[in-house]
């Protein structure tokens, strides 16, 4: 279990429920369940700062996310550090982007780095099965 018991979380629910109303649109609710897991460490205390470059606090055209902070980068701030850093991909800080192949995999990809790493490892738990198996047949699917 990832939220501590007995304790509300009015905004997940929330979002459990718009993501629960989005699967029957099979074209766009893998990125709402990216979406989902993002607010889900925002809830409990380990949000990202995916709205301005870390940088240079422009905010337009961050692609990556620093792994040790948490904080995006535009594009051209973060490619001498490409390696080191994780993908963002457009849809997650701007909801008229467009979705492209290979998009919700580094959705997964940034939100289970940071899920692993703040929630589930500290825990001692690893990262649930479960998820795996998901992202798994997604791929399968070619749904990422």
């Amino acid at each position: 279990m990832a939220t501590p018991e007995r304790q509300a979380y009015p905004q997940l629910y929330d979002a459990l429920i718009v993501l629960i109303e989005a699967m029957p649109q099979n074209e766009i609710w893998p990125a709402i369940y990216a979406r989902f897991e993002l607010g889900l460490l925002a809830a409990l205390g380990y949000g990202l700062d995916l709205t301005r470059c870390a940088v240079t606090g422009e905010t337009d055209n961050l692609r990556w996310v620093s792994p040790r902070t948490g904080r995006a980068a535009t594009a051209d701030a973060g490619a001498p550090h490409a390696e080191l850093l994780l993908k963002l991909p457009p849809f997650l800080t701007d909801p008229e982007a467009e979705l492209v192949s290979g998009d919700v995999a580094d959705a997964f990809a940034l939100a289970g780095y940071f899920l692993d790493r703040r929630l589930f490892d500290v825990k001692g738990e690893g990262m649930p099965e479960a998820r795996r198996r998901l992202i798994e047949r997604l791929g399968f699917a070619g749904r990422l």
